[in-house]
């Protein structure tokens, strides 16, 4: 039985806005990347999941619930960080994580110090009024209430979002150790090193719509392979782009007339052909392009001017 389940999600707000027959599932002990710009319907699809909102069409269950109307039953077993970190004004750091205790109805000591101490959460942090901390400050505050109480499940929106590069390392790195003790875990995100470095399963998301789901390491070990061209003479160049510009075992991605420059795919069966054709012409460059998740990615997005706001991170 997969621990978290979406089925046929449809919400739709109108002039292409919502989620549109969404489908995925995510099994014990692993972390499913939900990769898209902001607008592409992450937050929607989590918002259901976590049963704020009502499907117009299909359901979301964890645990084999259905969400909308088992909220409460889940609630003690999910780890949640909203996107929009949202606290309630009048209450202190402290007072806000009591509330979360006293709702999830857990009170576990022991990983709330460890929480705390790792990012770097301090007394006078948590003295001060929720409305006048900084937004890292209240990003750090949303990810230890969501994992003090140990939780089964973690949902993710957005989780790095306002931290400081040290402050993002550690939370990957807690990412992986989670992982390691069986959690399930779904991130959504727009930063391709944080979904690349913790995501075994990764859904990419356009317009409301799944575009492409893959298990990570099959892109990393994908045979398919890129390689970059450079001629030493433009003779050379024009002879290789007339006479095999129609070949099978390789196509030709892009050229730069003025560089001299050819940019190829191939798959690692026809590697030794070639090589056996290149071998004929003097070359100032042979080099190999791995594809990266944001290469991948960039190809349901290349045509859009604007990617809202995903990138990499170093």
């Amino acid at each position: 039985m997969s621990v978290i389940e979406v089925n046929n999600l449809t919400k739709d707000y109108g002039s292409g806005r919502g989620v549109f027959d969404i489908s995925f599932k995510i099994e014990k002990g692993e972390v499913f990347g939900f990769l898209g710009p902001n607008g592409a319907g992450k937050s929607t699809t989590i918002r259901h999941l976590m049963g704020f909102s009502k499907p117009d069409k299909g359901e979301t269950k964890i645990f084999d619930k259905e969400t909308f109307h088992h909220y409460f039953d889940i609630l003690k077993s999910v780890g949640y960080i909203p996107g929009e970190i949202a606290l309630p004004q009048g209450l202190t750091g402290w007072q806000f994580i009591k509330m979360m205790q006293d709702l999830q109805k857990i009170h576990n000591s022991k990983m709330l110090r460890k929480m705390l101490s790792l990012f770097k959460l301090t007394d006078a942090d948590l003295r001060g009024e929720t409305k006048r901390m900084s937004l890292g400050v209240k990003r750090k505050l949303a990810i230890v209430t969501a994992f003090m109480s140990d939780p089964e499940v973690l949902i993710l929106d957005e989780p790095t979002s306002g931290l400081d590069p040290v402050m993002q390392e550690n939370f990957i790195e807690f990412i992986k150790e989670e992982k390691k003790r069986g959690k399930t875990i779904l991130l959504s995100s727009h930063i391709f090193s944080e979904v690349d470095a913790t995501c075994d399963r990764i859904a990419i998301i356009k317009d409301g719509y799944i575009v492409s789901e893959f298990v990570a390491d099959e892109l990393k070990h994908a045979t398919a392979k890129f390689y970059n061209i450079v001629f030493q003479e433009k003779a050379d160049y024009e002879t290789f782009i007339k006479k095999y510009s129609k070949k099978r075992e390789f196509k030709i991605l892009n050229r730069d007339d003025e560089n001299l420059n050819v940019f190829i795919s191939t798959d690692d069966k026809f590697i030794n052909q070639v090589v056996d054709i290149l071998s004929q012409f003097e070359l100032k460059e042979f080099s190999n392009k791995k594809e990266t998740l944001e290469d991948y990615f960039m190809k349901f997005y290349r045509e859009d001017k604007d990617f809202g706001g995903v990138k990499w991170k170093k």
